[in-house]
């Protein structure tokens, strides 16, 4: 009797031990539902991140962003890997293998392929009223990348430069930006406008302009131009994408560019225009910190908008940069470490303000940069509604125009062609435009007239 008493009360603690076990697992939460400071400080877990920030990465800032968490969350060591080809290296390490890593800003992929990969976060629903651009890695409404941080889409300037130019006002359209590089070439010793042609992956600025900045349409990127008839047609009034383009195109026709564009230095862009060697650069907001930073004269760093005006009014494209997203292969614990440290470079470690970007918090500081915004309405992409969700990635593989896809090699065409002038700029839109019609009619779509 005495050895059967024990024998139950072994199983009796076996089975509450096997209980409490269960009742202690651990689960990944929403990302809404993490009390930073509260929640997993005594969590131990190791995790990498791949990032495409070599900047941040060879100049010791992520270290001393980690160095901060690490002073909430010790136990949770964060390494990182900065990758200098990060459109195409980060592609081929999530195909490749299910271990490269913990977390990445999420690569060019199609929005219905996020599952396979990433960890879900939460609901476009719970999280669009206190995030902005919540929606930018999201399939089904589920979210699966968090914005490190959002940019507006504008020109880095040199204020200097446009100063001894002759410059009065900004220029708020394509002719005016035109005349201004002749002024800026004809006054001053500085290239007018640098192309950061070699770079190749600086190209795809350019498609970032063709919606909200050329139309002050939200829906014009992701739903009108999908089923719209000729999106690269001229439209006699400066605006649309044929506009932005053709900016270029003149730029280069006209010399008003660097004299060898095929060699031209990401790295050391910076420093030039901060010297007064470069009057200006398209490129995103997140640019304008880097070139302040790259040189004694940060105070001569302007950003402005990019010059289209529609109906009196103008417009600036506004979107999430590379979301975060977390490796659904790997274990709980590092799901849950590297999703209680996006939540804190979000909320906590001031990247999005340093790094001059729009803040993901709804109530989140603007940095200095944006009052020259003032007055022009940011228009941020509306998504493709749920059954249409693949469409605005399927017409741009199949038409291979990639546009704000990483459509790199179709910008460097056209500095190219109006380098040797071996092809109108028309030829090169109806030629974009035929693609497309061939890519609606391959999918399916029906064209609105």
């Amino acid at each position: 009797m005495k050895k059967l008493t024990a024998i139950l009360l072994s199983l009796m603690l076996l089975v509450g031990s096997c209980s409490f076990a269960f009742a202690d697992e651990l689960t990944v939460p929403s990302f809404v539902d993490i009390k930073l400071g509260e929640d997993y400080v005594d969590l131990q877990a190791e995790i990498k991140w791949l990032t495409h920030r070599t900047d941040l990465a060879g100049n010791g800032a992520l270290d001393n962003y980690i160095a901060e968490f690490n002073k909430v969350y010790p136990g949770i060591k964060v390494t990182y890997e900065g990758i200098t080809d990060y459109a195409q290296d980060a592609l081929l390490r999530i195909g490749g293998s299910d271990d490269w890593g913990d977390m990445l800003g999420i690569p060019q992929l199609d929005a219905d392929e996020y599952a396979k990969y990433f960890v879900p976060m939460g609901t476009v629903e719970e999280m669009s009223g206190t995030y902005n651009f919540i929606d930018a890695k999201a399939y089904d409404g589920v979210v699966y990348g968090i914005p490190s941080t959002g940019n507006a889409n504008g020109i880095v300037y040199n204020k200097a430069v446009f100063e001894k130019a002759g410059i009065k006002e900004l220029p708020k359209t394509p002719d005016e930006f035109i005349a201004a590089l002749k002024l800026i070439k004809e006054n001053t010793d500085a290239i007018p406008l640098y192309t950061n042609y070699a770079a190749g992956w600086t190209m795809g600025a350019w498609d970032a302009y063709i919606g909200g900045s050329a139309t002050g349409n939200a829906d014009f990127m992701n739903i009108d131009m999908i089923a719209m008839k000729d999106p690269f047609a001229d439209r006699g009034d400066g605006t649309g994408p044929y506009a932005v383009y053709k900016i270029l195109y003149d730029a280069v026709a006209n010399g008003l560019i660097e004299e060898d564009y095929t060699t031209t230095d990401w790295e050391g862009c910076k420093g030039m225009i901060n010297r007064g060697e470069i009057g200006c650069m398209v490129l995103g907001s997140w640019a304008h910190i880097q070139m302040v930073e790259a040189g004694p004269n940060g105070d001569d760093i302007g950003y402005m908008n990019f010059p289209i005006t529609i109906e009196g009014k103008q417009y600036a494209s506004a979107g999430a940069d590379y979301c975060y997203a977390i490796n659904n292969k790997v274990s709980v614990e590092r799901q849950i470490a590297t999703m209680v440290f996006i939540k804190w470079m979000t909320h906590e470690s001031g990247f999005s303000f340093n790094e001059g970007g729009i803040p993901i918090n709804k109530d989140g500081q603007y940095p200095a940069l944006y009052a020259a915004f003032e007055g022009i309405e940011f228009v941020a992409d509306t998504a493709a509604p749920a059954d249409k969700a693949t469409l605005p990635d399927e017409i741009n593989a199949e038409s291979a125009l990639s546009v704000n896809r990483g459509g790199d090699s179709k910008i460097q065409k056209i500095i190219e062609h109006a380098f040797y002038q071996d092809k109108a700029f028309d030829d090169i839109m109806a030629e974009w435009n035929e693609a497309w019609t061939d890519a609606q009619d391959t999918l399916g779509i029906e064209v609105a007239e």
